[in-house]
């Protein structure tokens, strides 16, 4: 429905919590009725408190819910009657949809490719490479070290906080390690921007894959790699950050091509001596 894009506009493009973005959710799922109810109300049909209907609020600028719902009503008044193919979309759909705008952003960003490749050099060259990748960010870190470990001798995944993970920073260093990637996407861990500024005290080069350059981790970064993260579910999606790690991949064989090409056939002739894989 038109209201209901025109309601989600409201909220795109915010930093949400899961619990905001179900209110998010509920709004744009009632559009024709948000206008109407009541905090008590929204909190009902989110179920969630309705301190936390007054804090999405103020979340998206707004004096309160009062004053929330007023601009709703504005914009259920003014909504033509028309509909487009947008509009005949589902919240799913927008919110897969918006995943290929990103992507598009991430594409636009690599036509200077500069960057990227210095990322490779810097990865491809330190013995061993630290891989950061705390809560929500754990399993991208994972991803990529489980195939940056093909090509390079000694990946060593961080993905656990607490006072172990600055030992495990001096242990890479002392082992020889010149530069640490580092996966911190929203709602950015106080643990994982901790780390940065660790390693980079350790004197370790720090690059940084995150959702802007205007993260609040881009300050503690040599250098910032950023990559869209979609919001328009209860949990973020990760599909630009993901193909921006494969970039990153690309870039670390692209520095190291001999170094790749024999490591990659050493391991193949493993998988098949072991028969890792299905035929």
């Amino acid at each position: 429905m038109q209201t209901a894009s025109r309601v989600l506009e409201l909220f795109d493009g915010q930093r949400l919590t899961p619990a905001q973005r179900r209110i998010a959710q509920c709004l744009v799922e009632h559009a024709a009725d948000a206008a109407y109810l009541s905090s008590g109300e929204l909190a009902e049909l989110a179920q969630v408190s309705q301190p936390s209907v007054t804090r999405f609020a103020t979340a998206l600028g707004f004096d309160g819910y009062p004053d929330l719902r007023r601009r709703i009503r504005e914009l259920v008044a003014d909504a033509p009657a028309r509909t487009d193919e947008r509009d005949e979309q589902n919240e799913v759909q927008r919110a897969v949809l918006a995943e290929a705008a990103n992507l598009s952003r991430l594409a636009a960003t690599l036509a200077d490719r500069a960057p990227v490749e210095e990322a490779g050099r810097l990865l491809a060259a330190s013995r061993p490479l630290p891989v950061l990748g705390l809560r929500a960010a754990a399993p991208m870190a994972a991803y990529f070290g489980y195939f940056a470990a093909k090509v390079h001798p000694d990946v060593r995944v961080l993905d656990a906080g607490g006072s172990a993970l600055a030992d495990r920073l001096e242990q890479a260093r002392a082992g020889g390690a010149t530069a640490m990637l580092a996966f911190v996407l929203p709602r950015y861990p106080r643990e994982a921007h901790d780390a940065l500024r660790e390693a980079r005290d350790l004197g370790l080069s720090t690059i940084v894959v995150t959702d802007s350059p205007v993260s609040p981790v881009a300050a503690d970064a040599d250098l910032t790699l950023a990559a869209a993260v979609g919001s328009r579910l209860v949990f973020d999606l990760h599909t630009a950050p993901l193909a921006l790690a494969c970039v990153l991949l690309q870039a670390m064989c692209d520095a190291a091509p001999t170094q790749t090409q024999s490591r990659l056939e050493a391991f193949e002739q493993s998988a098949a001596r072991r028969q890792v894989f299905l035929p």
